[in-house]
């Protein structure tokens, strides 16, 4: 039998509510902390391997070619890769490359595409739970593990979490405005598809249909804004791949044979295996503390509190969440970037009844994250001062697999003021006063993007030694012959793009032109692969690796013959 209302804790809504006299200053706060969110990470290093290097790369290539249809990675045509989000960080860079550096300018996407999904997840909680809900999923959605450094790396994934989140408001909205509801949908799975092809877009559709199974959207108004979701997305879908095909009909034949229903599910030839539990195994940890939030919603609901569980602010996001995880379990080649749109409808769930947790476990969330943040952000101050003044300890650099113990971080008056501040509001904000459901998910939210922020401020230095390939390019561009091509073996996409970026070098893929004349060859090379070289015409004059890392390392073969070009 349903029961009453009461269950909620009236003091708890009023903790992020919009009323009250503070509003403006809880406003103006709760923006500060989405844009440090947002910021952090974002600028002041080179592009990192491996989604972040590849991606800018495509942008590099945009910008350098001027061509937004069909997408290159270092003079290579990739024209199964979606062109929105790089094309989006290509005009970033075209936009702000003269104020800072390019790959700085083209992250303004990633700052774009989370701005826009923190934007719409407010509007989905307001439209489905009432205006005192419009922050939760936002403070839910910063606090998931699993976004760390993913949602701040170029990666098309960043452009679908915005997509979803449109789609979800644009679900809820068509319950009361079909035809606004309706071409929001139409653009939400125009942009899906053309940031990650038709695999994105018809998720989306999937969501569409099944959302007829309820009650809230079997009715004529819903169908009405199906009507205007095709009328707006049918041009979005349908233009590139037309452009595609007036360029080069063997390109759209390529695009096509990518967004192959059985290549997704790994059913064609040479096609990673499929792994089924690889998403329900990570998802505690990549979901963390949006999946447990969204369980106790489920529970509470089921029991049949606040009208159960047939309402649109359940049955949505759950039929969301259910389906874009069966059909990411099914796909092939999992990899958890892939999963960050699924936070998107479970930050949702989990924010629908937090007022309803039980005191004992909000206390424990709250004590176990102001713990698990403190000692956090205190062991990144401790071990930044000691590696200050004597180096990175040899103790630690064995933890992170640092095979250069040593490194001492350059002191940097802008990133330890900011992560002084960070450290301070942290402080301020987690004081023993005042503490409510609503309160322990600000408070986690707070400590998320303290260590976010410690991590990618103070340590920055230190990430892009490991993670850049700046001081490998430079280093190469010394032994690099003047007048012969350059080819290259086994290099990765990442790399290609950054050599591209950094020294303006485009190698010849001896994996497609075996017969190549070049009288270099770059091969790159795992911790154990040997140096031989192809045949005896070569002779080894360059070795290089990233700093502190033994995984990866490029030799730099010639012929003798080519030893006055050198």
């Amino acid at each position: 039998m349903p029961h009453a209302d009461p269950l909620r804790n009236p003091e708890d809504a009023s903790g992020l509510s919009p009323s009250g006299p503070y509003r403006a200053y809880k406003h103006a706060g709760l923006l500060l902390l989405c844009v440090a969110w947002i910021t952090l990470g974002l600028f002041g290093h080179d592009p990192w391997k491996s989604d972040d290097a590849t991606n800018f790369g495509i942008a590099f290539d945009m910008l350098q070619r001027h061509d937004f249809v069909v997408p290159h990675l270092a003079g290579a045509a990739l024209p199964d890769r979606a062109p929105l989000f790089p094309g989006v960080a290509a005009a970033g860079a075209a936009a702000f490359g003269a104020v800072m550096p390019l790959h700085d300018a083209a992250r303004l996407a990633n700052a774009l595409s989370l701005a826009l999904t923190l934007w719409l997840l407010s509007l989905a909680g307001r439209e489905l739970y009432g205006r005192t809900f419009r922050w939760l999923p936002v403070l839910v959605f910063i606090g998931c593990a699993g976004l760390w450094d993913r949602a701040h790396q170029l990666a098309p994934e960043v452009g679908l979490l915005a997509a979803y989140a449109l789609a979800a408001y644009a679900f809820a909205l068509s319950l009361r405005r079909f035809v606004l509801g309706g071409l929001l949908l139409g653009l939400a799975i125009g942009s899906a598809f053309l940031c990650r092809g038709m695999p994105s877009a018809a998720i989306m559709i999937l969501i569409a249909i099944a959302l007829l199974l309820f009650k809230a959207w079997r009715n004529r108004s819903y169908a009405a804004a199906l009507g205007f979701a095709l009328i707006a997305a049918a041009p979005l879908v349908a233009v590139w791949p037309a452009l595609l095909h007036a360029r080069d009909a063997a390109l759209f034949t390529q695009w096509l044979e990518a967004q192959s229903i059985n290549r997704f599910f790994g059913g064609t030839a040479g096609s990673p295996a499929v792994e089924p539990f690889y998403y329900l195994k990570n998802l505690p940890w990549f979901a963390w503390p949006a999946l447990p939030l969204a369980v106790w919603t489920l529970w509470i609901r089921a029991r049949g509190y606040h009208d159960g569980l047939a309402t649109p602010g359940i049955q949505l996001p759950a039929i969301m969440a259910v389906i874009m995880l069966v059909v990411l379990s099914a796909a092939a080649e999992p990899r958890a970037i892939v999963a960050l749109p699924l936070l998107v409808p479970l930050s949702l769930l989990a924010a629908a009844e937090i007022d309803t947790l039980k005191r004992g476990l909000s206390g424990a969330l709250d004590w176990f994250g102001i713990l698990s943040f403190g000692l956090a952000g205190t062991l990144v101050w401790a071990l930044w001062l000691q590696s200050v003044w004597e180096g990175l300890p040899e103790s630690v650099a064995r933890v992170f697999r640092d095979t250069q113990p040593g490194f001492q971080p350059p002191i940097q008056f802008i990133p330890i003021t900011v992560s002084l501040l960070l450290t301070l509001a942290w402080i301020a904000l987690v004081r023993p006063a005042r503490r409510s459901n609503r309160r322990t998910m600000l408070n986690w939210a707070v400590g998320m993007t303290l260590v976010w922020g410690l991590y990618s401020t103070i340590w920055l230095p230190y990430l892009d030694s490991r993670r850049g390939y700046r001081s490998v390019a430079e280093s190469l561009t010394i032994h690099l012959p003047a007048a012969t091509c350059v080819a290259s073996h086994n290099l990765g996409e990442p790399q290609r793009a950054l050599l591209e970026y950094f020294i303006g070098l485009v190698t010849v893929r001896d994996e497609l032109v075996p017969a190549h004349s070049c009288n270099a060859l770059l091969v790159q090379l795992g911790r154990s692969d040997p140096e031989t070289p192809p045949d005896s015409a070569w002779e080894k004059v360059w070795e290089g690796r990233r700093r502190g890392d033994d995984t990866e390392r490029f030799v730099l073969f010639r012929r003798p013959a080519a030893r006055g070009v050198l």
